[in-house]
């Protein structure tokens, strides 16, 4: 077997996530991987730190991607609008990167931080879209963690053919996207109701005249 020139580690990564995306995760290892390179499997370990390491770093990858395509379809766009736009791009990702799209979503590995700060970077995307609905930080956070479990639920399910029927899963998708913002609009309306409640009672309390006050 004579050794590939010029190798090197976006090389290997780029065929790791042809395997993965093609032939599933689950058949992704070094010795498949050597091959589709037509190299020793022991050349890989200049390029990455063994299998786990191979993984982290398609993670890292695969989350860059993703966070790149997002960008883009939020570009110029804001609100509700921006929303759709990203979810219809998560899908796509998810449909066009099987295998990579699923090595994003474990939790970072805490020795592999471009993990982490590649998937910050997607958490920071979707804060500044939410920005224009005027939430809270932390709402915020609660909602960018709905429309992901909204993403991934429906991706996932179409991955693993769960959807049976002879519908038009594009327009399935749009409908609940759809849902979640009016859910989204509903709550936020709900929580600056309660807001201005509670603003309007505590200026009450201020008015209120001292009735324990000294008489002539």
């Amino acid at each position: 077997m004579s050794p590939r020139i010029g190798l090197d580690q976006i090389t290997v990564l780029q065929a790791a996530a042809e395997i993965a995306d093609t032939l599933g995760t689950e058949s992704l290892s070094l010795a498949t991987l050597a091959k589709k390179l037509n190299i020793r499997t022991p050349s890989l370990y200049n390029h990455i730190d063994g299998l786990p390491g191979l993984r982290n770093k398609l993670a890292a990858h695969g989350l860059h991607l993703l966070h790149e395509q997002l960008l883009r379809a939020a570009a110029g766009r804001s609100g509700d609008d921006a929303i759709r736009a990203c979810g219809e791009a998560y899908l796509a990702f998810a449909r066009m990167h099987p295998g990579l799209y699923e090595l994003t979503l474990s939790a970072p590995d805490p020795g592999a931080p471009e993990v982490f700060q590649n998937g910050q970077k997607l958490v920071d995307l979707l804060i500044r879209i939410m920005e224009g609905y005027r939430m809270t930080e932390e709402a915020a956070l609660h909602a960018i963690r709905g429309l992901r479990s909204v993403l991934h639920g429906f991706a996932s399910l179409e991955q693993k053919g769960g959807f049976g029927l002879p519908l038009d899963l594009d327009v399935s998708f749009r409908l609940l996207v759809d849902a979640f913002l009016t859910g989204l609009h509903t709550v936020n309306a709900d929580i600056g109701e309660r807001r201005n409640r509670k603003e309007r009672s505590e200026g009450e309390e201020g008015e209120k005249p001292d009735k324990g006050g000294h008489g002539e």
